[in-house]
């Protein structure tokens, strides 16, 4: 994908976020609770006076600095660019909600069901997003730092990353609020098969050479 024209790279970037904010949309819509990567900031969100919105642009700004942190000198310029995804994801996020404020799942297998194709386009819109080369999402920008830094690979990192995610809203949820809080089956589910499903995505499309340049990224560990 690194020889497409930065122009086609950024609109797979794009698509990538699209996709994102669908799939967050509908395991959301699950009912059984929100992904790992919006589980921090859902819960600060019933502790404390600040929107959602506003919380989640905290987060992203948190995810800036420890990249900076980690990186030091050597963190490309480019990639302070990263606060600029939050407007544009959140935006699909909301659409997404939109999409799928039309259906109601009841049954609890085809609420499971959704939260893991919800999963699955989560990943597929990483996947792309990672592969695209560009700006990176916060939250996947901090996953490869320490993907790279560790030298595990991505999908391994994202998949130890969002347990991360959980534990600190379950105990977060616990400290501020006393309760379990927008954390259920499906937020744990989710934390373990978006990560899984990136892998299968990478050996997929690496194994066709459809998508080259994550095959040099799987290389340097991300």
């Amino acid at each position: 994908m690194n020889s497409l024209p930065v122009f086609q790279r950024y609109l797979i970037f794009i698509l990538g976020l699209f996709f994102m904010g669908l799939g967050i949309a509908l395991v959301t819509k699950s009912s059984l609770g929100t992904t790992a990567i919006s589980s921090v900031p859902y819960v600060w969100s019933y502790a404390v006076p600040v929107s959602f919105g506003t919380l989640i642009l905290i987060v992203c700004v948190i995810f800036l600095l420890l990249q900076v942190l980690i990186v030091g000198k050597e963190f490309p310029k480019v990639q302070y660019l990263q606060l600029l995804v939050g407007p544009i994801f959140g935006f699909f996020i909301d659409f997404g909600m939109f999409l799928f404020s039309f259906i109601t799942i009841d049954l609890y297998v085809l609420q499971l069901g959704a939260v893991i194709f919800g999963s699955f386009i989560l990943a597929l819109g990483i996947y792309l997003q990672v592969g695209a080369d560009v700006i990176m999402n916060p939250g996947e920008g901090i996953v490869k730092v320490l993907a790279m830094k560790w030298n595990i690979q991505f999908g391994n990192m994202k998949i130890m990353f969002d347990w991360s995610l959980v534990v600190i809203a379950f105990l977060s949820s616990l400290m501020l609020l006393g309760e379990i809080v927008g954390i259920r089956e499906g937020t744990v589910l989710s934390a373990f098969l978006v990560g899984y499903f990136i892998k299968k995505l990478r050996y997929y499309f690496d194994e066709r050479h459809l998508m080259k340049s994550v095959t040099k990224v799987d290389k340097e560990a991300v």
